[in-house]
């Protein structure tokens, strides 16, 4: 490669770059740079192919494969002061298209992220140049899956890809229609033309594309590689179900009555299998060891996913017992709660996500925590990481993009390349050195005492981030703590809408957002009205004040109910929290015997609170 100064009519662009055969590109960013101080950074060009002399010497004309918007700036530059002064150019040699390709999007990906179907495009020609998916990973920096969803598109027909590149569509759509043969996406095509039919998008669609029901494989408790069982793969490498339903469930009954075998020989008083027509209720039941006649209840559900609760008694059995011990009395029948189970589910899994995000800016609070669980255990604590489940698609999309855990997933990865864990591993625990030879936990060991005391509490951080339990008093106790603000983690979403069905406390939340005088003009409105207003006060539309920040009092930090009914998940937590808080506090110190008293030495410090350590790099 070399450097020099050429004319701009000795320019044109090549087929090789980006923005070939494009209209011309929006230069207003830069056109008042290059009016004061001409191209600064040089345009990537080659000589054109097919006009070398009859000796073989390269022409004097040559083609643009990076620096399309500067070139056309540049023009116009020309065009306002009559004259074309020569840019600088480096100069690739010819004949090698690959080269081109990869330098047009290696410059554009740096300064302007192009859609994923003009990156097909570009990785398209690149592999019929021959580049493999790892070549083009590894030459763009990217994640070698990253690559291969792009890729994917091209198993998709054009007019979706263009409706995806213009985007009509969004990319859930676009992952659930690699699912689909050529014959469904042309049927899904035809629903997309006729104005009276509907047309599936989202999740709506892989109903739509399994006939109303489909299991993930994720959700199974056998091998499903040695299982045999027929699976159906997105192309983007992100899901995977399996094709027959009937199949699955006899295979998945089959694993969840092996459990239940295991727990009873475990010593569990009973094993309880909730069919997916019933429903677990936590706040029906109260835990109970093992010792005290505990049993185990598998959940199973319609989505294929599995459950376990482990150590719980019903209700009515904890008061019988309370009772024969003479430490109860008769209670009430519970009333209705007021947050129904997907709400809480939602709210517990939000305020987690927050939370733990917040605990990577205290480690000395996440080891003192850590300590507290090796000590006195919990149900997370064998270890393993809080599955974050939920049976509405709505919440679990929510969480898996809330600010929370995308800050959360940034430091999980850079302490799996600290304890040289795979990149691929989902979590921190339970995870394993690459390439260790012997016992892994000796292996983990030995890499953890190679680092420095910063990095091992950001590992601490992470690990017990990823072993917090979602809804517990642990989460309460670290939030009040921290002094957690949900509104740097959250906003009210789609999903959080969709979960709120109470008229009362609809009209709660209007008083809450919008002041009384508002909820009171509202009282006789639909749901749908009122969801409206929050929504409407919230973004500031339809000509009503915007509240800022705003936070149900369910997901604060301390949570409060709206009504006098209860059955919040959060308040119950709390009060555990701050009971656990009053036991825990130490009584006023005493005067000290004469005997003990040592006036000539110091008393002990006061043990300090470990500063937040920053992420290692």
């Amino acid at each position: 490669m070399k450097l020099d100064f050429i004319p701009l009519d000795k320019l044109a662009v090549s087929k090789a770059n980006m923005r070939f055969a494009k209209r011309p590109p929006d230069v207003s960013d830069i056109l008042p740079t290059i009016r004061a101080r001409g191209i600064l950074v040089p345009l990537i060009v080659r000589p054109q192919p097919g006009l070398e002399d009859a000796e073989g010497h390269a022409p004097d004309a040559f083609e643009i494969v990076a620096g399309s918007r500067r070139f056309h700036a540049a023009r116009i530059v020309a065009d306002e002061a009559a004259q074309a002064e020569p840019v600088p150019c480096a100069i690739l040699d010819a004949g090698d298209d690959a080269a081109a390709i990869e330098a047009s999007l290696i410059e554009n990906l740096a300064r302007l992220d192009p859609d994923e179907v003009t990156q097909w495009e570009t990785f398209t020609r690149l592999v019929k140049e021959g580049r493999t998916p790892e070549d083009i990973a590894a030459t763009f920096g990217l994640p070698e899956l990253t690559v291969k969803r792009v890729l994917a598109l091209g198993n998709l027909l054009p007019r979706i890809r263009q409706m995806y590149a213009r985007e009509e569509i969004d990319r859930t759509t676009v992952r659930h229609l690699t699912l689909a043969s050529k014959s469904q996406q042309r049927a899904w095509l035809a629903l997309a033309d006729d104005a009276q039919a509907y047309l599936p998008t989202g999740h709506q669609l892989k109903a739509w594309l399994f006939g109303g029901q489909s299991i993930a494989t994720r959700h199974a408790l056998f091998d499903v590689a040695a299982s045999g069982l027929a699976v159906i793969a997105d192309l983007f490498g992100e899901d995977s179900y399996f094709a027959d339903t009937d199949a699955f469930w006899t295979a998945q009954n089959a694993a969840v009555e092996t459990r239940r075998a295991e727990y009873l020989d475990a010593g569990w008083a009973d094993a309880v299998i909730v069919p997916p027509d019933q429903h677990f209720h936590s706040w029906e039941y109260e835990k109970a060891a093992k010792r005290k006649g505990g049993r185990v209840y598998i959940d199973v559900r319609a989505s294929g996913e599995v459950v376990f609760h482990e150590g719980y008694v019903s209700r009515k059995e904890a008061r019988r017992a309370a009772a024969a011990d003479g430490d109860a009395a008769a209670e009430a029948k519970p009333s209705r709660p007021e947050v129904s189970g997907p709400m809480q589910v939602y709210i517990d899994l939000h305020r987690h996500a927050a939370a733990r995000a917040a605990l990577l800016a205290h480690p000395g609070v996440a080891l003192r925590l850590m300590v507290a669980h090796a000590i006195a255990g919990s149900h997370l604590w064998s270890v393993r990481a809080e599955p974050q489940s939920a049976r509405s698609d709505g919440t679990r999309e929510s969480v898996e993009t809330v600010h929370g855990e995308t800050v959360f997933d940034e430091s999980r990865r850079a302490v799996l390349g600290l304890l040289g864990f795979s990149p691929d591993e989902p979590t921190v625990v339970e995870g394993s050195v690459e390439g260790a030879d012997g016992d892994p936990l000796a292996a983990l060991f030995w890499r953890l005492l190679d680092l420095p005391d910063a990095a091992v509490m950001d590992v601490i951080a992470v690990v017990m981030g990823e072993s917090l339990a979602a809804g517990s008093a642990a989460v309460e106790a670290v939030g009040c703590h921290i002094g957690l603000d949900m509104a740097d983690w959250w906003q009210a979403d789609a999903a959080f809408f969709e979960l709120v069905r109470d008229r009362e406390v609809l009209a709660a939340l209007v008083a809450d957002v919008a002041g009384e005088a508002v909820a009171a003009a509202n009282a006789r409105e639909k749901g749908k009205t009122l969801k409206r207003i929050v929504a409407d006060h919230l973004d500031g539309a339809n000509g009503r004040e915007k509240r800022e920040r705003w936070v149900p009092k369910w997901m604060a930090f301390p949570p409060a109910a709206y009504t006098a009914r209860g059955g919040v998940g959060t308040v119950r937590a709390h009060a555990l929290a701050e009971a656990a808080r009053v036991s825990a506090t130490p009584p006023e110190p005493s005067a000290a015997p004469a005997a003990v008293a040592r006036p000539d030495h110091d008393p002990a410090p006061a043990p300090e609170v470990a500063e937040p350590v920053p992420l290692a790099a």
